[in-house]
């Protein structure tokens, strides 16, 4: 696990940082089910002007198709038909090269087609991703309802000898495929030679609807582009739920331990250093987050806030809990939206569209893909409730190693729109003497939560329920309490629950802040007011002018609202809990996720 994270810390920051793209948010979790396949997802957002996109097509009979940027070699040959096969960790040689990046490359290739976007000389452009030029070829002429015909002996090349299996195949980076007009090849090339890039002329849209692959004036490939860039098999697999559904949901609550004042405080204290929950520093510390300067929420809180050139934010998150999407994956793939649009919420944004990353693994397996569907159907009627459309994703099957599938991952990318940035209001309580309240009910679920899987060493129940009324009012109040200044922190609640919460609200800043807390209002019992993690809540910090303001907005959005203390105590005091030091909390926040990595 050491060497894993480190390499992909290194790795993200090594890409990143060098690109001058600005690494703002994420999330990082540990379960066993991740021990043979690591998952590592990624989402880059950016920016354009509605009427200058540019789209993957090979339209125009007889324009010229033009490969630009770094060169080809035989990295990541095998590299998206190896993400369809399962792992046996005992043969090294089923795990494939992997792609070599060149940052500084991308960074040209990216500014050389910006400034080739300034002129009207594009007619398609598509990235060389998964399957490089294979991808790039079929689906731009399947698009178009055209052909192309390929020249593989124009294609520019770093190793000698490549046979057209392993150009058509290989997955080098930095790499794009474009069409333009005969007469503005000269211009296109001029462009790219300006930024010491690659521009080579590879081939000729086609009438014919076949992409044609031609090397050593041979013909090595000759295939009809619609059928498989836009008429792919649709596979009516066997779905059936997993035989021990029903014993995975059967848990009592009663089952956890009762806490006196010593237990509890020694449960907040385990908590806080669990490496799903302490503070994610050594990793956002070693990606710059500032670079362009419009950072204006960094990362270690909920979403990460970005202004824009027009004034408005731009909310990021990621979200998915494992164990939610183990025990219903309906449910845990529709609470990874609810809380993705609660994060960005919570920065002054509306949730506008999100991207996933479907992870799962054998499909082949019924379980699985029924898991599948059921996520699939769980992340609809989310997105649904909260006007949030699924604008683009992946799927990522066969994350198996020795038959042993991963837990669904649903993992959810959202963005949201502040329609102001300067409004100040951050995750922790910054100041003394706020009013600290929760917003929301809390009925006491503990399926999947962290504090049951610690307390009785397995993952059992039912989940928090997705209450999509009362996450779409929550969210709503919440864009309206940061947009207009009512309140000055907000903070969603989520893996840990309150206690966690409260914890990261009192210590994630330079100068922790303790309070005095009376969760007795939140529930009866101490252990569901402190660990139960029920969806639709969040923990909000005012001052006392704006308390009566706070409570009539919750009125008319029909929100509960539970006043529970105030900030500005010299330790963390719970009624019922000994008293929690924050110097500990602090520590046991800080490098918890350290410790339990060796890093």
């Amino acid at each position: 696990t050491k060497t894993l994270v480190e390499g992909v810390v290194a790795g993200i920051a090594g890409y990143g940082n060098c690109i001058g793209v600005p690494t703002v948010g994420g999330e990082v979790t540990f379960d066993e089910c991740y021990n043979g396949n690591i998952l590592v997802n990624a989402m880059t957002v950016g920016t354009v002007s509605a009427d200058n996109i540019f789209y993957g097509t090979a339209s125009g009979v007889g324009n010229a198709v033009l490969y630009v940027g770094a060169k080809t070699g035989r990295d990541g040959i095998g590299g998206a038909t190896m993400a369809s096969g399962a792992f046996d960790s005992e043969v090294e040689a089923d795990r494939p090269t992997v792609q070599v990046g060149d940052p500084f490359y991308e960074k040209l290739l990216l500014e050389a087609c910006l400034e080739l976007f300034q002129t009207d000389a594009v007619v398609g452009i598509q990235d060389m991703g998964a399957a490089g030029l294979t991808s790039s070829s079929f689906e731009m002429a399947g698009r178009a309802g055209t052909g192309v015909e390929m020249d593989l002996d124009q294609v520019p090349t770093r190793e000698p000898g490549m046979t057209a299996f392993e150009l058509m195949l290989s997955e080098s980076q930095e790499r794009m495929l474009l069409v333009t007009a005969p007469d503005r090849v000269d211009e296109v090339a001029a462009i790219f030679a300006r930024w010491d890039l690659e521009c080579a002329r590879v081939g000729t849209v086609t009438d014919d609807g076949m992409v044609r692959i031609v090397k050593d004036g041979m013909v090595k490939a000759e295939l009809p582009a619609m059928p498989l860039s836009e008429a792919s098999p649709v596979y009516h697999r066997p779905m059936a739920a997993p035989a021990d559904l029903e014993l995975r949901q059967s848990f009592d609550p009663a089952s956890l331990p009762k806490l006196d004042a010593e237990d509890a405080a020694a449960w907040i204290e385990r908590l806080a250093a669990h490496p799903n929950v302490a503070d994610k520093k050594w990793v956002y510390q070693q990606y710059d987050h500032m670079v362009r300067l419009g950072t204006v929420v960094p990362p270690g809180g909920d979403g990460a806030l970005v202004r824009l050139p027009n004034g408005k934010g731009l909310a990021v998150t990621a979200d998915c809990n494992p164990s939610y999407c183990w025990l219903d994956p309906w449910m845990g793939g529709a609470m990874a939206v609810a809380e993705g649009a609660r994060n960005v919420a919570c920065v002054g944004a509306r949730p506008r569209a999100i991207t996933d990353c479907m992870n799962f693994g054998n499909p082949e397996h019924p379980e699985v893909m029924w898991q599948f569907s059921e996520a699939v159907d769980g992340i609809t009627e989310a997105t649904k409730a909260l006007d949030c459309p699924v604008v683009s994703g992946n799927v990522s099957f066969y994350n198996t190693t020795d038959g042993n599938n991963i837990h669904p991952t649903p993992s959810i990318g959202l963005v949201g729109i502040a329609d102001r940035c300067d409004h100040g209001v951050c995750s922790a309580l910054t100041e003394a003497g706020l009013e600290v309240a929760v917003l929301g009910s809390t009925s006491g679920e503990f399926g999947g939560s962290l504090y049951q899987k610690e307390a009785l060493g397995r993952i059992a129940g039912k989940p928090p329920a997705f209450r999509a009324d009362a996450e779409q009012a929550l969210v709503n109040l919440l864009v309206d309490l940061v947009q207009d200044g009512v309140v000055v922190t907000a903070h969603d609640l989520s893996i840990g629950g309150l206690a966690m919460a409260l914890v990261r609200s009192s210590i994630r800043q330079d100068q922790a802040v303790g309070g005095r807390y009376d969760l007795s209002s939140i529930h009866s019992d101490l252990g569901t007011a402190l660990f139960a993690e029920d969806g639709a809540r969040a923990l909000v910090g005012v001052r006392s002018a704006q308390k009566s303001a706070l409570e009539k907005r919750c009125a008319s959005a029909g929100v509960p609202i539970h006043f529970i203390g105030s900030s500005g105590h010299t330790s963390l005091d719970i009624m019922g809990v000994r008293s929690l030091d924050l110097a500990a909390l602090k520590h046991a926040d800080q490098y918890g996720f350290e410790r339990a990595a060796d890093l």
